[in-house]
């Protein structure tokens, strides 16, 4: 069963089909998940369970109701209203400079207006993301951190698709070893840590079951497709030039540089058990994760011709 025991007393009574009722016992509302990035890799995994289980969730973007927008700080207000718990992602990623700055102050902000569980995803070697943890360990309401490696899907839901669908994938990450997780089990330990009683105060640092360099992960996507994929490895320099030619904007370029370069020093080369300690069971293999998007077409390249 996804929710404990203990669950109820927050949210109501889980019944057999696995949804959620608020008993008349708890005569409590049941309060509203603002999931931040709700429509991306993690947010909208955490958005579907929750709606799934009966609970209500709200969609923190910019197409949300009410809209949230990390650079419109009008919005943030309007968001946060009547929520209960926020999954907390920071757009592009916490590693960005400013990200400390403004966690602050939404944090604050949402402590304020009566939120009473927080759940960061966080990064794995990044300092930056460090702070923003220590920001949200000293919030005063329950606590949760997800501490991720990269996720599996950055292959599949854009950012490294394309270059998968070429035939070519070109960054400057070497030999080190990457412990992918897959975003399906993020967002099962993240459901859990806002759900579930046992999960406050944890860090969580959640990991694949093995370590693979980015040149053994397009190795296998290429097995499992059965497409002729190169990984070729160049310079950061060489990389930050090619990404600024293709309009990249300058931030980004920023942001890709250091972590293929500084967190991919070698600082993460090891395993987490986060998701074991987490959830009680084995994270997802890439293996698996390959099979089951190339399964779905993701990388069919015939699919596409006439369609990019």
């Amino acid at each position: 069963m996804l929710f404990a025991d203990s669950h109820a007393a927050r949210y109501g009574t889980v019944t057999e089909d696995g949804k959620t009722r608020v008993s008349a016992a708890t005569a409590l509302p049941v309060r509203p998940t603002l999931v931040l990035g709700g429509t991306g890799k993690t947010g909208r995994r955490v958005t579907e369970r929750l709606a799934a289980h009966g609970l209500p969730v709200r969609v923190g973007s910019r197409s949300g109701e009410p809209p949230f927008d990390w650079e419109d700080r009008a919005t943030w207000e309007p968001a946060l209203s009547g929520a209960g718990s926020v999954y907390l992602t920071y757009y592009p990623d916490v590693a960005m400079p400013g990200a400390v700055a403004a966690v602050k102050s939404l944090v604050a902000l949402a402590v304020a207006r009566g939120v009473q569980r927080l759940v960061l995803l966080s990064g794995r070697g990044e300092d930056e993301a460090r702070r923003t943890e220590e920001v949200v360990q000293a919030s005063g309401v329950d606590w949760t951190i997800v501490r991720s490696s990269w996720f599996n899907q950055n292959f599949s839901e854009n950012f490294l698709r394309d270059p998968v669908l070429d035939g070519e994938v070109v960054l400057p990450a070497g030999d080190v070893g990457e412990p992918f997780i897959d975003a399906d089990d993020i967002a099962d330990v993240a459901v859990a840590a806002l759900t579930e009683e046992g999960h406050v105060g944890q860090v969580y640092e959640v990991t694949g079951p093995r370590l693979l360099t980015f040149a053994d992960a397009v190795a296998e996507i290429a097995a499992a497709t059965g497409q002729q994929i190169r990984y070729v490895q160049v310079t950061p320099e060489q990389y930050a030039t090619a990404l600024t030619e293709h309009d990249v904007p300058s931030a980004f370029v920023w942001l890709l540089n250091y972590l293929f370069t500084t967190v991919l020093d070698g600082r993460n080369a090891h395993l987490g058990d986060g998701v074991q300690r987490a959830l009680g069971r084995e994270p997802r293999d890439f293996s698996l994760y390959v099979r089951d998007a190339a399964a779905a077409g993701v990388w069919d390249v015939s699919a596409l011709v006439g369609a990019r």
